[in-house]
This record gives C-alpha cells, sequence and structure tokens, in this order.
C-alpha cells in the first residue's frame, strides 16, 4: 500500500494544518473521464479532486475533504469536507493509478505513518482504494522504489482495515496472491489488512 503516500514526504504539520484548509482552489472542469487517471506534475487541481474521488464510492467521496499535490510537491487542502474522510489523488510517483480515501481513524494511521510514530491500536480505521494501488515493498513501510530483483506490488480495487495491531493471524502476509485478503507491512507498526473487492 503504498499507494500514493510515496509522495507524502512532506511534514505532518504541513499536511495537518492542510486538512483544515476550508478554502479549496477551483479549476475548470474538462469534462474527461479521469476514473484511473495518472497524475503528472502540474496535474490541475480539478483533474486531482477527481482522481482522488475515483477512490471511494460517490455516498463518501462527495461529502469528502479533498487533498491535493501543490506545485511544490506537497500536499494542499483542494476541498473542505463534512462527512470525516479524506480522500487523496493518484501518487505521480507510482507505476499505476492510487487515489486514496481513508476515515478519521485511517487518516490517524497515515499521519503517524509520516511522522514515524507507531498508529493509535484503539482506533479502527478503514480506507478505499477503489483504483487499485501500486506499492514499492510489502515488509517495508517506507521503501520508496522495490528491492533488487523486485517489482511493483500491483493490488487491484480493495479497502484496507487500519490499526488493528497484531490482530490478523490466519492471513498470508505477502503479496503472493492480490486477489485474496493479505497484511500489508506485516511485522510492524503500521500492518494493515489489504481486502480486494474485485
Amino acid at each position: 500500500m503504498r499507494f500514493l503516500l510515496t509522495c507524502f514526504a512532506v511534514s505532518t504539520v504541513v499536511l495537518a494544518g492542510c486538512s483544515q484548509s476550508s478554502s479549496p482552489s477551483k479549476a475548470p472542469d474538462t469534462g474527461m473521464n479521469h476514473s484511473g487517471m495518472h497524475m503528472t506534475a502540474g496535474t490541475a487541481s480539478g483533474d486531482q479532486i477527481k482522481s482522488a474521488m475515483s477512490a471511494a464510492p460517490d455516498s463518501v467521496s462527495k461529502s469528502a475533504t479533498i487533498m491535493g499535490f501543490d506545485k511544490k510537491g506537497g500536499m494542499t487542502a483542494l476541498r473542505k469536507g463534512t462527512n470525516g474522510w479524506t480522500c487523496m489523488p493518484d501518487t505521480p510517483e507510482t507505476p499505476g493509478p492510487d487515489p486514496m480515501c481513508v476515515d478519521e481513524g485511517g487518516m490517524a494511521w497515515v499521519m503517524a505513518w509520516l511522522g514515524h510514530k507507531d498508529p493509535p491500536m484503539d482506533t479502527v480505521g478503514f480506507g478505499y482504494m477503489l483504483m487499485g494501488g501500486s506499492d514499492a515493498d510489502n515488509d517495508d513501510p517506507f521503501a520508496t522504489k522495490p528491492p533488487a530483483g523486485k517489482q511493483w506490488v500491483s493490488t487491484g480495487p480493495h479497502v484496507m482495515i487500519f490499526n488493528f495491531g497484531k490482530n490478523f493471524a490466519g492471513y498470508p502476509t505477502t503479496p503472493a496472491n492480490t486477489k485474496a485478503p493479505y497484511v500489508m507491512f506485516p511485522n510492524t507498526p503500521y500492518a494493515h489488512l489489504m481486502i480486494p473487492v474485485k
């Protein structure tokens, strides 16, 4: 689940501050279908919003806070939400589309990951990645490219359960079959369950 978090090598203070912003920037609607669209440098905020919203069902993403990438490679709030969910667009640095939407518990996991701190184990988190995801490594939470001789881990549309600690007994801990549930980042505080939906 390297998803777009590889691009979140911005400070946790920046992301936390952005998530509270209430003035989204507006960009013209191009009318294009951006489901599965892969972001590139300089992608318009309107396109980023569409990418971010494609990560979850409309019932979730239509009222979610939308984060996007600014011109300096950091994160900025493009739209303030009202339902406690946060959606983020595809990460340009990964080989495939990987937008993500997380609830408050999932965002707590994200913030802990960014700060290299232990996630809260008293707050279950849930996340959607309905466009799939690209991950550098299933074992290293902070890898930005695959280990020598390995390929990116490509997972199709899936949901995630965060902050379960070590309570994943019985689930595979390798991505040998990404069409079945498996644990990402096993044996680390960032272990979470990947559950394919297709």
